[in-house]
């Protein structure tokens, strides 16, 4: 018979671990020991989420950059997106806090004194910045973050980190970006035409970048996003941790 201390000290550590982690098992009478299998044991220390990654998306305005990016949000798990803060005017349909964080130059500036940007830029007159705490937060808690940036910004955090894996989005052509644009119908014709200057610039950048994905339709360019993200996810280093927690099991 199991002496009283040895059934109480039993009932403790089954309530404390999960189900699967201890077996019991019946031992001849007299035989020393309490009746928990050394093979099953207690089960290696819990392993820490290993720290997201930096996904960077970039492309000329009219791309299909935020449909995409709301099409990933949307279909993989553990992904955030990075709301950057911006002196520029709310569009229509856009939501603060969700597609931006609209504030005004002087909120900006206090922001920029205190260094709690990761990047900023300025385009077309207005400045756009990412705050540092709130990135490293997501990265720590093991989410990966897509952040929409511009060649400069995409440049600026790939400087100051080692985990940014950067995809430029191309459209079809230029003529496609230039029907796309016009039929927003929200800028006039010179405006249109600076921003397809914009996108010649910036595509002549397309070299700094990991991946290229031609923007054909919103179900080819996701599918193809998607890919480049779970690929990531399956590296080496970043499976390293739960590769040794399940090689200790055996």
């Amino acid at each position: 018979m199991v002496p009283r201390h040895r059934l109480i000290w039993l009932l403790a550590l089954a309530l404390a671990l999960p189900a699967w982690s201890v077996r019991l098992i019946e031992r001849p009478a007299g035989m020393p020991g309490p009746a928990v299998s050394p093979a099953a044991g207690i089960p290696a220390p819990a392993v820490s989420p290993a720290p997201g990654s930096v996904f960077i998306l970039s492309a000329p305005s009219g791309t299909g950059k935020s449909t995409l990016a709301k099409c990933l949000l949307r279909t993989i798990p553990g992904l955030a997106f990075g709301v950057s803060h911006t002196t520029r005017p709310a569009r229509p349909g856009e939501v603060n806090g969700v597609d931006y964080w609209f504030v005004d130059a002087a909120a900006f500036d206090q922001k920029l004194a205190r260094g709690e940007f990761a990047e900023w830029v300025q385009r077309f007159g207005h400045r756009y910045g990412l705050d540092r705490v709130w990135l490293q937060a997501q990265l720590d808690a093991g989410k990966d973050v897509l952040l929409d940036l511009d060649p400069d910004g995409a440049s600026a955090v790939r400087q100051a980190r080692s985990d940014v894996v950067s995809v430029f989005l191309l459209p079809p052509s230029a003529e496609e970006l230039a029907r796309r644009l016009r039929g927003r119908g929200s800028e006039d014709e010179r405006q249109i035409r600076s921003r397809l200057g914009d996108a010649k610039q910036q595509l002549s950048r397309f070299a700094e970048y990991d991946y290229l994905v031609v923007n054909r339709s919103p179900e080819q360019g996701c599918r193809e996003l998607e890919a480049i993200i779970l690929a990531a996810r399956a590296r080496r280093e970043r499976r390293r941790a739960e590769a040794q927690r399940i090689l200790a099991g055996f």
